[in-house]
This record gives C-alpha cells, structure tokens and sequence, in this order.
C-alpha cells in the first residue's frame, strides 16, 4: 500500500496507518516521502534521513521509500543531486528498506545520477553489501505514452534495476489488455498499471498475468495516483488474494457503473461457492461504437478469461446488436425485444461461443406479481388484464413491455422521445398504447401496475431527486408502483407512491431476483439462499 507522509509531524499517524492496513492483507509499504523530503532538503539532509530511517525502521511489512519528481505528479521539486544523495544514504542504512523507487526519466537525465543511483542498490555489479533494489518507473498522468515500448526497454537492459514499473492513465477498459500483454511478455519482474476509472482492473488482476505487486490506500490515507481501491477493497471485494492465472473474469457493464452493486453480489456467490472467478465494474462509454470495440477486446484476449458480463444501462440493446454481429445466440425474449442483459462467453481451443440472455423482464414480472393480491398464484394468471404504466422506452422497458404483454396485461408506454414510445408500442402490438405526454401520465389515471424503466432519481445520475410523475399525480390505494433503479432503495417517486397509500417494489427486488438468474447462467449453480439479499442490504440499507 501507498501512504504519503508529508511532513515529520505525519509519522507516528502513517505508522498506525501502515499498521492496519497489514492487519488488513498489505505485504509492503510504500513510504511516499516526497513532500517531507522537499520540505527538509538541501539544508537539513540529516533531519531527512532520521525521519525516513523511522519509517523504515518502525515499518510492519518490508517497504519502498519514494522521493517522487514534481515532474511525475510528486511533490519534490528540488535537485536531483541532493535527492539521490539522500537515497544512497537510505540504502545504505540500517535496517534498509526492500526498494528505492527512482524515475526513468531523471535516471537518463545524467550519467552522473545514474551513477549515484546504482552505488545506492543492490545489483551483481554492486561491490558493496546492499540489501536494497532498484525500481526504476515510469508514470503518465495524461494518457498512455506514445514511447511506452521504449521505456520499458530501457528499464529491461538497466543492470541495476530489479523491477521495472510503468503506469498511465487509462484512456479505456482497452489499456488494461495492453498492460496485461506487457506483464505477460516481462523480461524482469515488473508492476504495470492503469490508472483513472477505467485502471480498476489492472489493480485486481495483477496477479493472474504476474505482476510482482499492485498498489492501494490504507481506508484512511488520500490515494498517491488516481483510481486506486484500499487493501480492505482488495482482500474483501475484490479477493485478491485468491486471485491466479486460471481465475475467470466477469463484470457488468454500463456508463456510468461505479454505482453498481452487482460486483459485491457476484463475488460473494463466488466466494461462498469456492469458484475461481472474480466480478469487476467495466465502464464504458455510451456510444455502440465503444461497446463493440471494448467488449470484442476483451473477449478476443484469451489470456482474459472472460466468460460473461452484465450489461445496464445505456447498452442493453447494444449487447443484442452485437452477439447477432458476432454469430451467438439470443433468448427467445432477448431475440424478440432486441434487448439482453447477461452473456455468456464459452471458449475452447477452437472457437468462442456467444448467448444472450434477458433476466431482468422475468425478475420484474416475478417482483410485480408477488406484490399483487394473490401473489402465490402463478404470475401470468396475476397478470392478465391489469393496466400497466411503463415509463420509459429503452432496454429494460422494451424487455418488460414483451413480458408484460406475454403475461395479458395491458400496457401504456410513457417515454420524453415520442417516437422511441410510438415504435415500441408499434411492435408490442394492439394492447400497447403511447401516452399523451412526453413522460407522465395524466392526473387521475387508473393503473393497476406503475413502472418506472427509466433513470430517473438515480442516485449518482443527473436526474437524481427527480420522479417520472407530476406532482400532482394521484396514487390509489391498490395500485404497485415499481422501481427498476435500486440507488437509493426509497426513491421520491416511491416515497410519493408510498405516502399516497400505493404498494411499493424498490428497485432491490427485480436487482436481486436478475442477479441470481445471472448466477446461474454463469456457474450452473444456485447462489446460497438469501446471501444476494443480505449482501445488498448490508450495502443499501431500506429507509
């Protein structure tokens, strides 16, 4: 883990802070003293070396001490001269820390400080008896390096360098595959990351392509680069510690997506069932052109593993689009309302096989007609001839209007884009209706059944605090109004809904009951009964 210390009055609180995160699951400390050290040098180099030599000294796991360049987002904007000198000494120390972390850029500065900096590690040319290593690293805070080959290279032939570290800002989830291709192809043991929201990934896997470590924050310490989890967040969510060359990948994606909490639901199926497999947030832009481009990525990379993923909003429709472009199979319902939110991805040596599935319509039609008079009866019969509002007019509601209308309900499409309404209502058939208005229904309306399938009031979402319906809206006692959304679980409009006298579904119910169904289409297996449901309350408890 990576904790700053910016000054000597921060190390009694970095130590404690070090301390708990090996009590969480760190192996190494990184002692990020680039700010204490620029506050201290040129003129008391002394006082520098006994405040890093404590944190060394006092360190619970073995550590890396960085003095990060100003010019690589650190905070040391003073010579390099004196920077390296005050290295040599800390490697000469005793106790020494496991490495110095040095930039390549400053370490091709001068053959002078290059010089300065392999008298300060350990290497086979080494006459002195070091026990400290070289990092050499190489950091883009902008984007991927257009010389990023030849950066490495140079850190591949540097005698003095035991590993090799480079990092940039991910610009896709399509940087993570190229940091994997480095890992795997490494000439030397090397850390490579991506940083930002789309570098989640490199952070997790790290170990199933051999990267020698990854880098978190302490759940109190401020992130030293952009994006990265705590070690808690690791060992807990992410299991990390399980994680090796043979584990499969699944995630959901969406845009946005750090919202989702698919992934501490998944991965407690896995954990609970002993499967090597961990589920990851996969963030992608809205654009098909970018779907198509990362998920054909990430499927074709084999050394992947990808084996399925959860599709949310915006891609849906996207998801079906692109298993008929790729030759793979659809669900009868998928196939039919040309929305899918769950893929299966089966490979063997010689092909990649394809299928669809839409679990979140079953769900909501298994939520609804539960929380109708005679619930335990079987839910088409429940169904039949009810009236049902449906707001919205894309994946998860064209997925609900072909269900609901399998089912004999009555269904009225509400939508801001009348012609998005008009062309599902057109190909639902005549029980389909568009309503008068860009998005409510009228006041006084009469519907057994309300469902919001749109965004609206999601938290995290533009349109988060707003209701699909006017304020004016009058609920009935006997109607169900549902959410589709479950962030936050009490939505306004289910708390209008509610406070009208309205039977309530939060958004949890169709989460729940869609992400089970996935479960099953990934593993062939069952989820252990109600851990879906504890997992998610414990992360979004009911108000």
């Amino acid at each position: 883990m990576a904790i700053p210390v910016d000054d000597a009055e921060e190390i009694e609180p970095a130590l404690e802070s070090a301390r708990a995160a090996v009590r969480d699951g760190a192996r190494l400390v990184e002692w990020r003293v680039d700010a204490l050290v620029d506050r201290l040098l040129p003129d008391r180099a002394a006082e520098a070396l006994a405040c890093v030599q404590r944190l060394v000294g006092e360190s619970p796991a073995p550590c890396i001490v960085t003095i990060r360049s100003a010019s690589e987002n650190g905070a040391f904007r003073g010579d390099d001269t004196d920077r390296v000198s005050l290295l040599e000494a800390i490697g000469a120390g005793e106790p020494a820390p496991r490495y110095l972390d040095f930039e390549l850029a400053a370490f091709d500065r001068s053959a002078n400080l290059r010089q300065k900096v392999r008298l300060a590690v350990a290497h086979d040319r080494q006459p002195r008896d070091l026990k400290t290593s070289l990092i050499l690293s190489s950091h883009d805070f902008g984007s991927r390096p257009a010389d990023l080959q030849k950066r490495l290279a140079a850190m591949v032939v540097e005698p003095a360098c035991a590993v090799a570290k480079v990092a940039w800002r991910a610009r896709s989830l399509r940087d993570n595959l190229e940091a994997f291709e480095l890992l795997l192809e490494r000439g030397k043991p090397m850390v490579a990351l991506c940083m930002g929201e789309f570098g989640l990934m490199s952070r997790v896997l790290a170990p199933k392509f051999g990267g020698l470590f990854t880098f978190a924050r302490g759940t109190d310490t401020r992130e030293t680069a952009a994006g990265q989890p705590t070690v808690r967040e690791l060992r807990d969510q992410w299991q990390f510690d399980r994680i090796g060359p043979a584990t499969a990948v699944y995630g959901v994606i969406g845009w946005p997506v750090s919202h989702s909490r698919s992934p501490a639901l998944q991965n407690a199926g896995f954990d609970a069932l002993g499967v090597d497999a961990v589920y990851l947030p996969m963030p992608v832009e809205e654009s098909w052109e970018s779907f198509k481009a990362t998920l054909g990525a990430m499927i074709d990379f084999a050394p992947l593993t990808l084996r399925g993923v959860s599709v949310t909003l915006p891609h849906k429709e996207h998801l079906v689009r692109f298993v008929r472009e790729r030759g793979g199979t659809l669900c009868s319902l998928s196939e039919r309302c040309g929305s899918a939110n769950t893929l299966l991805i089966s490979k063997d040596e010689r092909a990649c096989a394809l299928h669809a599935v839409n679990t979140d319509a079953p769900a909501a039609i298994a939520a609804i007609a539960h929380a109708l008079p005679g619930g335990s009866r079987e839910p088409h019969a429940l169904l039949a001839d009810k009236h049902v509002a449906l707001v919205g007019a894309g994946g998860v509601a064209r997925a609900l209007a072909f269900a609901l209308t399998d089912a004999g309900a009555e269904v009225t499409i509400f939508n801001r884009t009348r012609e998005r309404a008009t062309a599902l209502a057109s190909s639902i058939g005549a029980r389909a209706q568009v309503g008068r208005a860009s998005v409510p229904p009228p006041r006084g309306s009469r519907f057994d059944v309300i469902i919001n399938a749109t965004s609206l009031g999601m938290r995290g979402a533009e349109t988060e605090g707003r209701s699909p319906l006017p304020d004016d809206f009058e609920f009935v006692n006997d109607c169900v109004v549902m959410e589709t959304i479950y962030t936050p679980r009490l939505t306004p409009l289910l708390r209008r809904a509610r406070d009208g006298g309205a039977t309530v579904i939060d958004g949890s119910e169709m989460f729940v009951r869609q992400a089970e169904a996935q479960f099953r289409v990934w593993t062939e297996r069952d989820p252990p009964s109600g851990l879906f449901r504890t997992t998610l309350d414990a992360l979004e408890p009911s108000s």
